[in-house]
């Protein structure tokens, strides 16, 4: 119970304030800085008496007055509004630009009589802004006016000033435009500091190294002080000063500039340069707010309590969508027994809740916590807790940039291989897979669950990390529409294959590509493609095939798709070829045992059965998910699923990146030919032959030959079978029904 109360201690905290760890509040440390200063003026004013209204003239004399303001304002809105202060910050730099500006306008009069003679209006202070000569003091301030407003709003002002000195350098001879150029430069040196300074990444990485992290240990989420995740508040979008700048003001001086967000480094130099983060989303601040996660967590010990289960909530983790609930199975006595001390008041014997207990209440939680979406996961892994998963009461989405940025993304990109940005679990924290040691991944999940977006998020990945010359792709995609707006991009083997009559020559194409690379690594006396890669001197790029539709894929090519695939998984991993399959149909017919088994990544998103989450996890739990990304992932770094949130990669940077690449010219690539050589055609139309005999001899015992049957017996696809079926009634063996 004292780790019960001291998380429920926190949360009597004020909600406009907030903590920060286990410091003071923010509010009442601001309170307390203004009730010192107030104290220190009094006190001031009381100890030099008379000699306080001179000193206070002749520093400011009647500029006191908007100065005071100018502070008062700041003051209160640290106190009351800081969120409005902090993403608004270029509001309060001009208010202090005008107060700076009337100070000085103050300071060019001059009354002529008692103290205001010697100090003007505005007294020593303003001497300094404006002061005389006049000539002087306004060039001061014509400065401070002309400088303000690029300063406050860079992307906007300062973009026009730059645009215009261009416009004018451009009409100047070649010495304007070398000026332009170098106010150009300039402005964009000012505008890198000023983004540095102001665009909020850091406040970011500061809150999700604070927060997320103590939500990973199992303590509560600390509360951030009105801060709304709908917001969006630290956001490039408001922030970053040159982003912008190259679009507009034109590619003539743009390209003489580096790109002003960072862009991943690959550990090989390549000829090719990466795409930059500014082309996604901004990464996304939320925190769930603290009185409802722990009036929940109230409500589950009563509602446990109430169905005689004992329980206590020691921590709690709160994800983008998911809040996961630690519950510490609590104590009763022993049956059987006496359950006092004959000299004293301390429990004999006493007997931990039985865990079943607690699973066993599952849909009382549900009916309690009014939702249809709950897990209990028994034991969380690596710690003595129940978890119990509920909705995020304030969910928030996971930009692919926000996982990329992470620092765990940033190390497994600099170790090579081909680093993948999944999402986030439910403590918040980042979750990156290396697809290269995985080495295959299967994604499956209901129709609008999240599947194609995960697809899209694992290209995109690849995409940000891996050049041309280090990664090719082969892409699948019968529907037509999901994988084909990556058509075009240098990482393309080959044009996105629509048809699935082109499949099996394709991953025919793969296993020679398979069987050259295994050639090689023999020739030069090493195992797989990293340390094939160390000794040679022309590298082999990794190969991932990624297909969108498996089902469709095999009801059209049946076991000729599959064996393909299967020696593809078993023997493509020391090769560098890995496989991403996605299907909405997750059924024994098309994730087969034999696949399955060479395939041990696995995503499942929202199935709807219990039978179908087997089919893919091997257990129960997808049936549970909330759909739109919410997965359970499945891999060798541990025996049970975790549960994430994937990341959510848009149409629109899509586009950007597709883009991006097409656009980029680089060195030659080496070919690989996906079309098959003569003796393999006519080894395959010698197979056709040979099932056409059978299939006239089935159908001359059979006249009603259907073509299911045929699929059964030959091992084929529909496809091909629909056609041997044409072919039989063209000869006359069948009868038509």
């Amino acid at each position: 119970m004292a780790a019960s109360t001291k998380t429920r201690e926190k949360s009597s905290q004020s909600p406009n304030t907030g903590s920060v760890g286990k410091k003071a509040p923010v509010g009442f440390i601001i309170d307390l800085v203004v009730v010192v200063t107030a104290a220190v003026a009094a006190g001031l004013t009381l100890l030099l008496g008379p000699a306080a209204g001179p000193w206070l003239n002749e520093t400011l004399a009647l500029a006191w007055a908007p100065v005071t303001a100018f502070a008062l304002g700041t003051v209160v809105m640290l106190r009351y509004w800081p969120k409005v202060l902090f993403r608004r910050w270029n509001w309060w730099l001009v208010a202090a630009g005008v107060t700076a500006i009337v100070v000085g306008a103050m300071s060019f009069f001059n009354p002529g009589y008692g103290i205001y003679a010697e100090v003007s209006l505005a007294g020593a202070w303003g001497a300094v802004l404006g002061g005389s000569p006049m000539w002087l003091g306004v060039v001061k301030l014509a400065a401070i006016a002309v400088a303000l407003p690029p300063i406050a709003h860079p992307r906007l002002i300062g973009g026009g000033y730059l645009k215009g000195g261009r416009w004018t350098g451009a009409h100047a001879g070649s010495g304007g435009k070398k000026a332009g150029k170098g106010a150009y430069a300039a402005g964009k040196g000012l505008g890198r500091g000023l983004g540095s300074l102001f665009n909020g990444r850091n406040v970011r990485r500061w809150f999700r190294r604070n927060l997320r992290r103590r939500g990973n240990s199992g303590e509560s989420v600390d509360h951030v002080p009105d801060v709304d995740p709908s917001d969006n508040l630290y956001t490039d979008q408001d922030w970053d000063p040159a982003q912008g700048l190259d679009e507009l003001l034109g590619p003539q001086l743009a390209e003489d500039s580096d790109d002003e967000s960072p862009a991943l480094t690959p550990p090989v130099k390549s000829q090719w340069k990466l795409p930059s983060m500014s082309l996604l989303s901004p990464p996304e601040l939320y925190a769930a707010p603290e009185e409802p996660l722990q009036e929940m967590a109230r409500h589950i010990e009563q509602t446990l309590s109430d169905h005689g289960v004992n329980v206590q909530v020691e921590g709690i983790k709160a994800g983008p969508r998911i809040v996961q609930f630690g519950l510490v199975p609590g104590w009763v006595p022993r049956r059987g027994g006496d359950s006092r001390r004959k000299d004293g008041d301390e429990p004999m014997e006493r007997s931990r809740v039985k865990v079943q207990n607690i699973l066993s209440r599952e849909k009382d939680l549900a009916l309690a916590l009014k939702t249809p979406y709950l897990r209990i996961e028994a034991p969380v892994p690596g710690e003595a807790l129940v978890g119990l998963e509920v909705p995020n009461p304030s969910p928030a989405k996971v930009p692919l940039r926000q996982v990329m940025e992470d620092e765990s993304f940033t190390r497994l990109t600099a170790k090579g291989g081909l680093p993948i940005a999944m999402g986030e679990d439910t403590g918040g924290g980042a979750v990156v897979m290396d697809l290269a040691s995985l080495p295959h991944m299967l994604i499956a999940g209901a129709t609008g669950s999240g599947k194609s977006v995960c697809t899209n998020t694992i290209v995109a990945s690849l995409l940000f990390t891996n050049p041309p010359d280090q990664l090719r792709l082969l892409m699948v995609d019968p529907k037509r529409v999901e994988l084909t707006p990556f058509n075009g991009i240098p990482h393309l083997v080959a044009p996105v294959i629509v048809d699935a009559e082109e499949v099996n020559p394709a991953l025919r194409a793969m296993m020679r590509e398979m069987t050259a690379r295994y050639k090689l690594m023999e020739e030069s006396g090493t195992r797989n493609i990293a340390g094939y890669n160390a000794k040679a001197q022309e590298r082999m790029p990794y190969l991932v095939v990624i297909v969108d539709e498996l089902a469709d894929l095999m009801m059209a090519g049946g076991f000729e798709i599959e064996q393909n695939l299967v020696r593809l998984a078993q023997l493509g991993r020391a090769a560098g070829i890995h496989l991403v399959l996605a299907t909405q149909r997750p059924s024994v017919n098309v994730v087969t045992g034999l696949l399955k088994a060479n395939i041990p990544a696995r995503a499942a998103f929202a199935v709807a059965s219990q039978v179908d989450s087997r089919v893919i996890l091997d257990s129960v739990g997808a049936e549970k998910l909330m759909g739109r990304g919410d997965m359970l992932l499945l891999n060798n770094d541990s025996p049970k699923p975790r549960r994430v949130q994937g990341t959510l990669v848009l149409d629109e940077e899509v586009d950007k990146v597709v883009e991006f690449w097409v656009n980029q010219e680089g060195p030659p690539l080496p070919v690989i030919s996906l079309e098959e050589a003569d003796e393999e055609v006519e080894a395959h139309n010698n197979i056709d032959a040979e099932m056409m005999d059978v299939a006239r001899d089935l159908a001359i015992r059979n006249p009603h030959l259907t073509a299911s049957y045929l699929e059964r017996r030959l091992k084929i696809g529909n496809f091909k079978a629909e056609q041997i079926i044409e072919l039989l009634e063209d000869e006359g063996l069948i009868i038509p029904d």
